[in-house]
């Protein structure tokens, strides 16, 4: 029974903790950054008169490049959750 009283008196000892450091929200808010960026690169191209084609809709921003910023916003964002925060001493200091 000793350690389940350990175990009690550190659960009512630990403070609320966020579940991801704060290096990780800073890099998940890049990530959404380049994510939006990505989708306004898909942005425009229509045409005002509906019985005119217009071909920049086929532009290389539009097909490539746009769909190739967003899909790298999104690996990063899971990067930016997968990634272990690196402790520095102050923070090894206060939990013990």
């Amino acid at each position: 029974m000793p350690t389940k009283k350990r175990t009690e008196e550190n659960f009512k000892k630990k403070k609320f903790e966020m579940a991801l450091h704060k290096e990780n929200y800073i890099l998940l808010i890049i990530s959404f950054a380049i994510i939006v960026i990505g989708f306004l690169l898909m942005i425009g191209g229509g045409s005002d008169d509906p019985n005119v084609f217009d071909e920049s809709v086929y532009g290389f921003r539009r097909v490539t490049l746009a769909p190739m910023i967003s899909l790298f916003g999104f690996v990063f964002a899971i990067y930016a959750i997968l990634k272990k925060p690196k402790i520095d001493k102050t923070d090894s200091k206060k939990n013990n």
